[in-house]
């Protein structure tokens, strides 16, 4: 069990504005999901989904889940244009976010303002509570969140402009424990480009504990692009749970790009009839990385699909952990569900560990899975050297073709280029 991380964090819960605390009738459900937390504690080398990445060194540390002040230079949010919200290690930045001019239709606001006025129903997703053991970081989220996105699509509106999302880690005189909830809800028929960064500000080891609710009714589009470039020495536990109407249509894409330690549960319920996921990401560990994904996709309702395509780069001495789960429940007849995996090793101490899973308790579908571990292509390689690339160029651009594929999936011009930019940014350092 857990000493010093937990234990930092149940000495301080008492240092908390009660008010806030106390705010949506939410008291005793927070009191509770601490206590769950503190008697099962970290998840350990038993815990199933959680074998592949020690919490160890984490459970040693000490963290204050008090509001940290830092200053910003606004210049980092210089590529990311509005309208945006943003936090900066876990408190409202209403002088760096832009709420303004949005799309009649469409309501953004700080989780916090939501419970200063008092409003039950708008944060009653905030008293979900969560019974699996190892939900460590699901019940210290519902304990301590006190801010976060609300965004709300109303039914028949198409936003044209992505909305952003922005998550700031900056140095603050210590190491903060930062919790951040979010619900974004589509409406029937709705359409939303959402963009969610977590992105460091400046050096920094916080702990950044994010959980997103994701919810469309029948007929909706999300497009959702995630970017996670936090600090080397920081530590990202991010969770996405996503639940789609009939003919709710779910496009993401992940780039994992940062942080020292950074794990991602996807999880989507595909509940209506003919319900579509199509999840795609890129994981890069390099330096002593280790990035852990782990998807769970549910088929609840007949006739619904998923493609997954998913590409992982191992440098230097980092590890990738992947996990790919696709369920496929009785009744669900004919579903459609892809899963791609391709990893590549870019240096001889970096590790990959892939796992697809595939349960189907049904007939009638289409379904296939497969990963791959491999090296770039010798045969690719001398090609573009004797053409005169030198070795470090044509290793950089073997990697980029081979990333590609996922990149090539974001619909917004705009938001694409972006995402392309921070990924060529950094594969030089990686690939040569």
């Amino acid at each position: 069990m857990s000493a010093t991380l937990l234990q930092s964090l149940e000495q301080a819960y008492a240092q908390l504005p009660p008010a806030a605390m106390q705010a949506g009738r939410l008291g005793e459900a927070r009191r509770a999901s601490l206590a769950a937390a503190l008697a099962d504690g970290l998840p350990g080398a038993r815990a199933e989904r959680w074998r592949h990445t020690s919490l160890r060194a984490l459970e040693r540390r000490a963290f204050s889940p008090l509001p940290a002040t830092a200053t910003v230079d606004p210049a980092v949010l210089a590529a990311i244009p509005a309208p945006r919200i943003v936090f900066v290690n876990g408190v409202f930045a209403p002088q760096l976010s832009q709420l303004k001019d949005l799309p009649e239709g469409v309501s953004l606001q700080p989780l916090s303002q939501a419970l200063q006025q008092g409003d039950v129903r708008e944060v009653e997703f905030l008293a979900r509570r969560f019974d699996a053991a190892d939900e460590t970081f699901a019940r210290l989220n519902a304990a301590f969140a006190l801010d976060g996105l609300l965004l709300r699509v109303a039914a028949g509106v198409h936003c044209t402009q992505p909305v952003a999302l922005v998550m700031l880690g900056a140095a603050a005189g210590g190491d903060h424990a930062v919790h951040l909830r979010h619900c974004v809800e589509l409406g029937e028929d709705a359409r939303l480009t959402f963009c969610e960064y977590q992105l460091a500000a400046s050096p920094q080891a916080h702990l950044l504990n994010s959980f997103a609710h994701l919810h469309l009714r029948r007929g909706a589009r999300l497009d959702h692009v995630r970017v996670q470039g936090e600090d080397a020495g920081a530590t990202v536990m991010t969770r996405s749970d996503a639940v789609l109407g009939s003919e709710a249509d779910y496009r993401r894409t992940d780039l994992e790009l940062g942080a020292g330690l950074s794990r991602h549960e996807l999880n989507v319920s595909l509940f209506g009839q003919h319900a579509r996921v199509a999840a795609a990401g890129v994981l890069l560990a390099d330096g002593r990385r280790h990035l852990d994904t782990r998807l769970n996709i549910d088929h609840v309702a007949r006739d619904t699909a998923c493609d997954l395509t998913w590409r992982g780069l191992g440098a230097d001495r980092g590890r990738v952990v992947f996990h790919g789960g696709i369920l496929i429940r009785a009744g669900a007849d004919g579903t459609a569900a892809q899963l791609s995996n391709k990893n590549l090793l870019l240096s001889a101490n970096a590790e990959i560990d892939t796992q697809p899973v595939l349960e189907i308790h049904a007939d009638e579908v289409q379904a296939a899975h497969g990963a791959t571990v491999g090296q770039l292509d010798d045969t690719a390689l001398f090609y573009l050297r004797s053409r005169g690339l030198p070795e470090s160029v044509a290793r950089t651009l073997l990697t980029r073709a081979f990333c590609r594929v996922v990149l090539d999936g974001i619909a917004d011009a705009g938001v694409r280029e972006r995402t392309d930019g921070l990924l060529d940014a950094r594969l030089p350092q990686v690939a040569a």
